[in-house]
């Protein structure tokens, strides 16, 4: 994994001021170092620069980038932030066509790829990438995102310059580039927020590079092709065929993406998800005479504080413990204290440049921090709940016809903190319609899908284009930040594509919540675990926790610079922090309640104060 930046005009010569743009180049890699902590370099031509940081997996001698390679006396070059898990396979068709690689990097294989099959190769790569490619001859520059964003990509347009980047800050180097946040950006961060429409950068005038989806500019213009879309089929196969078929890709989704020239490790957290990843893993490193290393998540104090609701039934750790005894893992157990969950809220942000999921970011944040000082790649459960439908709002029928998102199914708690003028110019209820209605135009319905088939289809779509994609930003930039490659093998293109068009009634067949994953995972996995009520990611209980963060957005609004301060209603935000807080009514998802709203709102005055936004209202 690495960090990739850049920019391209296709007149303008960057060679004539050569020291001052190789120096841009210089600052794009410092500011993402953390992304690739063991190599760096920049490229720099008349019209093109590019830089890059590595974070060394695959060929750790011979991966160095930019790379470049020649073909009929032109250069090309790339640089390239991902995985490739099917390289073995693309080496076979390239040998086939007469293309010797001269390393077993796959940064070579993409380019090498690209050059003997042409733009469109792109269909042929399975993994989880972000990657330029500028052709020297033809002056033009490619750019390309994974199926499902796992990696990110962000640009914007400056005179007539691109700018891209893997994260924000890299864009923030390049001069004329400015931090400013209009009416739509502030929808962003208080309708949509912590999630974003796709493409959104939430800051005026920076996109992201949409999933699916490649750029090319060229003298001649630029233009976008989405390569890669979800599509609504009939499911044909029958009840046992769906399950022998998932059990196939779920498990060959995992072997591949075990691929590293590094020691692997997972997080366990004792669900089906976690679990399932973990004891693949294990059986394939078995086979080798290795043990799996296993890493679980707790708050210190949850063993006095923690309170079963509706979302949170059940403690994870006497099923992680299940799971390490199954599993004879070499297990290590982490936890977070109060202190540091709220102490990395900021650098959350910094991950992030942009307010996120509050503690659920920060903690995470710190747990691979701490995994990071000994491994560098770590396979995860995330996506299944997304692709497998394991969230109440599939199951609930005030959810399936909300006609919003379902994750926010109430806007108030959002909309009454802040400044009331302020609130009627954003039109906040219109903007987020609009990004529904937009959204669920992408998507077509089956001619024989009845009316609740239909809004389980959308809110599918939807979960795999607005909530997955926010925890997969989420995984990315909290693994990045210390330089740890997180894998997410439920995410896999073949393995959605499939599951998304396998009916309801197949997917909790008797009422049984991702009833096709339980049954493909039969024999892999106890019983106790195969059949566990779904428990997300967890959360702290403990009161300091709330106590510590009122008391520090009390001393943050009561500075008169504070930035916030012309976006909220200070009176209605003093009143939320006198109130006791409920942590069974979540105003996004199903674990940001009162404390996480604190938390947002504490980010988001960082975010205004460290980025200098220019709030344009």
């Amino acid at each position: 994994m690495c960090s990739i930046a850049g920019f391209y005009h296709p007149s303008v010569r960057f060679h004539a001021k050569p020291a001052e743009f190789e120096h841009i180049l210089q600052k794009m890699c410092q500011v993402q170092t953390h992304r690739g902590p063991d190599d760096s370099g920049i490229y720099l031509s008349a019209q093109c620069g590019l830089s890059h940081t590595r974070l060394s997996i695959i060929d750790l001698k011979n991966g160095h980038q930019p790379m470049t390679r020649a073909r009929n006396g032109c250069l090309y070059h790339i640089v390239y932030n991902g995985e490739i898990y099917n390289t073995k396979m693309l080496r076979q068709q390239l040998s086939a066509r007469g293309v010797i690689p001269e390393t077993s990097s796959d940064t070579e294989i993409i380019l090498l790829s690209y050059l003997a099959f042409g733009p469109e190769f792109v269909q042929k790569l399975d993994g989880i990438f972000a990657f330029a490619i500028y052709d020297e001859r033809h002056k033009t520059l490619n750019l390309y995102r994974d199926s499902f964003g796992v990696k990110p990509l962000f640009y914007t347009v400056l005179d007539g310059t691109l700018v891209f980047s893997s994260e924000i800050k890299g864009l923030l180097c390049f001069p004329g580039i400015k931090a400013e946040l209009d009416i739509n950006g502030l929808n962003e961060l208080f309708g949509i927020g912590p999630a974003r429409i796709p493409g959104s950068g939430v800051l005026k005038n920076i996109h992201e590079l949409k999933p699916g989806t490649s750029m090319t500019l060229s003298p001649a213009g630029f233009k976008t092709h989405t390569y890669f879309r979800l599509a609504s089929r009939p499911h044909e196969d029958s009840y046992e065929e769906t399950i022998e078929k998932t059990r196939f890709l779920v498990t060959d989704a995992i072997k591949r993406q075990m691929i590293s020239d590094v020691p692997i490790c997972t997080f366990l957290s004792g669900g089906i998800d976690s679990s399932l990843v973990s004891a693949v893993c294990a059986r394939e490193l078995a086979l080798k005479g290795e043990k799996l290393t296993t890493y679980s998540f707790d708050f210190t104090g949850n063993d006095k504080y923690f309170q079963a609701n509706s979302f949170q039934p059940s403690m994870d750790r006497p099923y992680v413990d299940k799971m390490v005894s199954f599993l004879h893992s070499d297990h290590r157990y982490l936890e977070c204290g109060s202190q540091i969950q709220a102490d990395k809220l900021y650098e959350s942000v910094d991950a992030h440049d942009l307010p996120c999921m509050a503690d659920i970011d920060s903690s995470l944040l710190y747990f691979c921090g701490e995994v990071s000082k000994n491994h560098k790649v770590v396979l995860t459960g995330e996506c299944a709940d997304e692709v497998f439908g394991g969230y109440p709002w599939f199951h609930k029928e005030s959810f399936l016809s909300c006609n919003t998102f379902p994750w926010t199914p109430d806007l108030s708690a959002r909309r009454q903190l802040l400044n009331q003028d302020l609130l009627k110019r954003m039109d906040m209820d219109a903007y987020v319609r609009n990004a529904y209605e937009t959204a669920i135009r992408e998507i077509q319905i089956l001619p024989d899908e009845n009316e609740t088939e239909a809004d389980r289809r959308r809110i599918s779509y939807l979960n795999i284009r607005f909530f997955m994609q926010t925890l997969l930003n989420r995984m990315d930039r909290t693994s990045m930040h210390s330089g740890l490659e997180a894998r997410v093998p439920f995410a896999d293109r073949s393995l959605v594509t499939y599951v998304f068009n396998v009916p309801w009634e197949m997917k909790a067949k008797d009422g049984i919540v991702k009833n096709v994953l339980r049954q493909a995972a039969r024999t892999l996995l106890p019983d106790e675990i195969l059949f566990r009520k779904k428990s997300p990611y967890p959360k702290t209980y403990n009161p300091h926790y709330e106590q510590l963060l009122c008391g520090r957005l009390r001393d943050v609004l009561s500075q008169p610079d504070c930035p916030l301060l012309p976006l909220i209603d200070k009176k209605a935000v003093a009143q939320f922090l006198d109130r006791p807080k409920d942590y069974g009514a979540p105003w996004y998802g199903q674990l940001m309640a009162g404390p996480q709203m604190t938390a947002y709102l504490l980010q988001t005055e960082y975010f205004l104060r460290k980025y200098n936004v220019e709030l344009i209202l």
